[in-house]
């Protein structure tokens, strides 16, 4: 029975042939690694990457998809969740390994799940995703641009972001009304800035980025009683993630 892709799910399955080969040779899974592929929907990625890895973790919200994996049997094992829920961390702690995580993200959802991934940043060896070529681009910014804003600023601290290849929408079925770019995320070594509170200090920089950060960060500074050197008379998308992540540890050591 042919699965219709649910829209509440934001389902939209890879078709292209050249496209599916193209992603399985950028991911190059080795057997033995500990690959974790999040939405596998059809499968149509999941098999080319388990032929080639040998085992194979998927993690999957729609019960009739989940099922039908499930009957594949040796080699893959299947989480039926929904992955804002999923601990990675821990998922890496029982596989023994760091993971590598790929996937055709939901993009009603991918950016929320970009945050959540976050807190695994440490247990990851790698990331590729199809994304929204739009988020893709807000991922990758560089300051002054206008897709620079929180997400840049959070992923940008603890990855390097590539984009490396394009997929056009007539590559999926249904196809969506966007196009979309699979990108590379490799975790950096961590920085001493507590997360909360770097994630609390770019939130409300981007607040109200149109006006100067006197206005938004300035005041917040403040409140923690912060007095140190730090040029506000800029907008937030005028300032590299090294000086925000500069800022929240100033920040933490003052406190």
């Amino acid at each position: 029975m042919k699965h219709v892709a649910r829209k509440r799910f934001g389902q939209h399955f890879l078709s292209d042939a050249y496209v599916l080969g193209s992603i399985v040779d950028l991911i190059d899974p080795q057997p033995g690694q500990a690959l974790v592929e999040i939405g596998p929907g059809l499968g149509a990625l999941t098999w080319p990457l388990l032929q080639r890895c040998q085992t194979l973790t998927v993690v999957e919200l729609d019960r009739d998809l989940a099922a039908r994996l499930r009957k594949h049997g040796s080699g893959l094992t299947v989480i039926e969740a929904d992955v804002l829920t999923v601990d990675f961390g821990a998922l890496a702690q029982r596989l023994g390994q760091p993971l590598r995580l790929v996937g055709n993200l939901p993009y009603n959802i991918s950016t929320p799940i970009l945050f959540h991934l976050l807190q695994s940043a440490a247990q990851v060896l790698d990331q590729h995703f199809m994304l929204q070529r739009e988020v893709a681009q807000r991922m990758a910014a560089a300051p002054g641009s206008k897709d620079y804003g929180r997400l840049s600023v959070m992923l940008q601290w603890r990855y390097r972001i590539d984009s490396v290849l394009d997929v056009p929408p007539q590559a999926f079925d249904p196809p969506p009304k966007v196009d979309s770019a699979i990108v590379r995320m490799r975790p950096l070594p961590l920085a001493a800035a507590p997360p909360k509170l770097l994630s609390e200090l770019v939130t409300v920089a981007f607040s109200q980025r149109r006006k100067l950060l006197r206005h938004s960060l300035g005041r917040w500074l403040q409140q923690r009683g912060f007095g140190g050197d730090f040029d506000l008379q800029r907008r937030a998308e005028e300032v590299p993630v090294a000086q925000y992540v500069d800022l929240a540890e100033q920040v933490d050591k003052a406190a």
